[in-house]
């Protein structure tokens, strides 16, 4: 199998050979008094007064701009050429993603509209082209203070402050342009299955399949696993493939020598050739990757392939200072990663953000678990919440094939429905999104509201800030003794929030505490805050093992998520600064994770 080369290519786990980007420098505008529909800007030049780097929002220093102020009106421009030899091809252009709502037009023709500020679209824009100078024109709304869309922490007022940041508008992930035949392969979706030992492969066809071939290949490592052929006659194609049985496995594979782990991030890699009905001209053709690896709860545990998993996860806001929910580049989404490892953990949760595919391109390879979440609406209406279950189906589709997310988070402390605990509406939305994730996709666990307040959850996800300063020791004492017994955890009310809402109770489902620490410490001349303070790295270190101490010494939580992985704004609660500069030696922050899971809680998973 000839390898495509994956180097930063935007959609990991669909890749076709051919492509180009169009990030870089685009022609810009803003449009303040919504009038460049009316004025037809898409046909025009004069309005594009300035000068944009994308993928990088306005806000951001990187973009060129670096105005937060409100513009809930932008437009961008920018010209490219289609290769010669891509001329019998169909023309797709993608967007990773755009803040909030996009109108694309090319060469003064609308070609689309997309709604939704964190999930990708694509466009069939053949017909609009003239194989000479293109013309790209992008309209974007992103409405600053409407608290009904998912927004996350972009805060709806203009000066971020708290725990709000920086709103971002427009483009912030990658624009590229790609050829593919009328006749394609789309919506890859991979499920493996290790009790079984196979790997369900299930695809789309486009166009005219019917008597087409579909040849599938998988390997490990440049060994083949797998040979498979699909005779195509309907669009909709499943094979299921064992891989158990491959001779290449006889020894050593039973033992989960292959299986992905954040300890062996194996992988598997598999090509799909789609051929015409003589199997001599190639119609299409898709790389991708797997891991086998399964995620179940059993026994108020968490099991990572069939093995309890103490989960030891980093809170990830995924925000940089040049270009806040933008990474400068491919190597920065790696480096969170890297550190993050360096310091112990083996996951995060990936805050109020839907992360850019890179980022679970690297968790993937590196071994990284992920919890996925999307942006949360601050208020709750039925526009919001069409606006987020939308969301998330587009989400699931995007994210079903990558082995390191292991949970999904649609509600957030709960944000976006405030009256949760006691409302039957707003429960009904919480029960609708856990049942409507577990019906995309039964393979991962659903956590319906993380922090206080559950429903239905896979997990009982609980956030506890209250373990005080060092001098503090009559509430750090009662942070621990929170943390001792099942009835204490769920009898806690950290916010004042009971752990489930009215008629709602524990039914046996792992214990994690989700968010605690968020130590602050400032370095350099960053101001900001934390929800407990120190002066220098020694306390720091100090600090850091105390509050874990207490997390390790509990016999009933099962996993942690720390705040958190980095500075952001004018949070200084950090293990990095908001540049990823370490705020100490990080083999000490391993050693204590390291040191008080083997000593303390092996006995959990034995």
């Amino acid at each position: 199998m000839k390898k495509i080369p994956r180097s930063e290519y935007p959609r990991p786990q669909l890749v076709r050979k051919d492509w180009f980007n169009l990030n870089g420098e685009w022609c810009f505008a803003f449009d303040d008094n919504n009038v460049g529909l009316k004025e037809k800007w898409f046909q025009k030049d004069e309005p594009f007064d300035r000068k944009i780097n994308v993928p990088f929002a306005y806000q951001t220093r990187l973009s060129g701009i670096h105005d937060p102020s409100f513009h809930d009106w932008v437009w961008y421009k920018r010209e490219f050429t289609i290769p010669n030899e891509w001329n019998d091809k169909k023309i797709l252009i993608h967007f990773g993603a755009v803040d909030y709502r996009a109108w694309i037009y090319v060469n003064g023709q609308f070609a689309g509209y997309h709604e939704g500020g964190h999930t990708p679209f694509s466009f069939d824009i053949t017909e609009h082209l003239t194989w000479e100078k293109e013309s790209i024109v992008v309209r974007v709304e992103d409405p600053s203070t409407d608290e009904t869309i998912p927004r996350g922490k972009q805060f709806w007022i203009e000066k971020s402050d708290s725990i709000w940041y920086t709103r971002t508008t427009g483009i912030w992930q990658t624009v590229w342009v790609e050829p593919v035949n009328s006749t394609r392969i789309s919506k890859l979706r991979l499920t493996p299955d290790i009790d079984r030992g196979s790997i369900d492969v299930e695809f789309d066809v486009i166009g005219e399949f019917a008597n087409k071939k579909a040849e599938i290949e998988i390997q490990i490592k440049n060994d083949f696993v797998a040979r498979d052929t699909i005779e195509i006659y309907e669009s909709y194609n499943k094979r299921s493939i064992n891989l158990y049985n491959q001779h290449i496995f006889r020894t050593g594979f039973h033992h989960n020598g292959w299986n992905w782990t954040p300890e062996t991030p194996n992988l598997f890699d598999i090509k799909i050739t789609l051929k015409d009905e003589d199997n001599q001209n190639v119609l299409d053709e898709i790389e991708s990757y797997f891991g086998l690896r399964k995620i179940h709860t059993e026994n108020g545990m968490v099991y990572l392939n069939n093995k309890p998993y103490y989960q030891k996860l980093v809170l990830d806001q995924g925000y940089w200072e040049d270009g806040l929910i933008t990474a400068p580049t491919d190597e920065d989404l790696k480096k969170d990663i890297v550190l993050a490892k360096e310091m112990g953990f083996n996951g995060c949760r990936k805050h109020q953000k839907v992360e850019d595919p890179r980022f679970l391109y690297w968790a993937d390879q590196l071994g990284y678990l992920v919890w996925g979440e999307c942006a949360s609406s601050p208020y709750y209406s039925q526009d919001a919440v069409a606006r987020l279950t939308k969301e998330w189906i587009e989400i699931i589709e995007r994210d079903y094939n990558h082995p390191s997310i292991v949970a999904w988070v649609p509600i957030n402390e709960s944000w976006g429905v405030p009256m949760i605990r006691a409302n039957h509406q707003q429960q009904h939305h919480s029960l609708a999104m856990y049942h409507l994730i577990h019906s995309y996709d039964p393979t991962r666990l659903v956590i319906s509201n993380d922090g206080w307040e559950l429903t239905k959850t896979d997990i009982c996800a609980v956030h506890n800030y209250n373990h005080g300063s060092e001098d503090e020791k009559e509430k750090y004492e009662a942070f621990k003794e929170s943390l001792s017994t099942k009835d204490a955890i769920l009898h806690s009310q950290p916010a004042r929030r009971r752990i489930y809402a009215n008629g709602f109770e524990h039914q046996g489902e792992p214990i994690l505490l989700t968010e605690f620490g968020g130590i602050g410490f400032k370095v350099g001349e960053d101001a900001g805050w934390g929800y407990t303070s120190v002066k220098n790295e020694q306390e720091f270190v100090a600090d850091y093992r105390r509050v874990l101490e207490a997390v390790y010494a509990s016999k009933i939580l099962h996993g942690f998520c720390y705040t958190q992985l980095t500075d952001v704004e004018q949070e200084i609660n950090g293990l990095l600064t908001y540049s990823r500069k370490p705020k100490c030696d990080l083999k000490k922050i391993k050693e204590i994770n390291e040191t008080w899971h083997n000593e303390i809680i092996k006995d959990k998973i034995n």
